[in-house]
């Protein structure tokens, strides 16, 4: 059960409020018992990550802006050894599947992925499906599935992939997967009754968890929602 908090760099501070704008505000959300890590860019990481705090941090390695046409590209910002030295216990990494670079980042992914488990460390994959090759199929069951088997073929611990909207599909995506496993993302704010349904149903087809933000730290009562999202994950 991550909380992620990578959005400023790739979205910049349109999913904000005047709590959330605040990455102490997230750390102490971070803190309130049910993640089992949270996810931020080197910059936050440096300044906010408290690692006294004993939430275990994932730093993610590249990153792009929102600015960038329908071929995106997200290549490396941070280094291992930097995610290392910040206390990172793991690194995640985005490849857009479907985009005309997608090599480029297959061919990054790979040496850093090397790296990491060289030094004994988590590697996450955000694979997520973009670009003109699979544009209105981002959430379709056998492009996501595409996605988490290519996260295995490179080695990835676990994959960060979108919910294909019910449980019998998303199972398809896990055993795509094999021994990588599958986290649920959160995705865009959404009202509690259909973010329970979609994380019942990801844990049911056999994720091994979810990586969400903007559900959590979005909401008024955050804690609240952390806590009912564990009871679902933890059950």
């Amino acid at each position: 059960m991550l909380l992620a908090y990578d959005q400023g760099l790739e979205h910049g501070p349109i999913d904000f409020d005047d709590k959330s704008v605040d990455p102490a505000y997230i750390m102490e959300i971070a803190k309130n018992g049910y993640f089992t890590g949270v996810v931020f860019q080197e910059g936050v990481a440096a300044k906010y990550y408290q690692k006294e705090s004993g939430v275990p941090l994932i730093v993610k390695l590249n990153g792009k802006t929102s600015f960038q046409g329908e071929e995106p590209l997200s290549l490396q910002l941070c280094t291992v050894e930097k995610a290392a030295e910040l206390g990172a216990v793991g690194v995640g990494y985005t490849i857009y599947v479907g985009s005309e670079h997608e090599e480029q980042m297959l061919v990054e992914f790979s040496r850093i992925e090397d790296e990491a488990h060289a030094r004994d460390m988590i590697v996450i994959a955000w694979m997520y499906p973009r670009g003109k090759k699979v544009a209105g199929r981002e959430s379709e069951r056998d492009v996501v599935a595409y996605g988490a088997r290519m996260g295995m073929e490179l080695n990835a611990d676990y994959v960060k992939v979108p919910y294909t909207g019910d449980s019998e599909s998303f199972n398809w995506v896990v055993r795509a997967a094999g021994k990588t496993g599958v986290l649920a993302q959160g995705g865009k704010k959404v009202d509690w009754e259909n973010l329970e349904l979609e994380v019942e149903g990801a844990m049911k087809a056999g994720a091994k968890g979810i990586a969400i933000g903007r559900n959590v730290w979005q909401d008024e009562n955050p804690n609240e929602i952390s806590k009912k999202l564990s009871e679902i994950i933890f059950k």
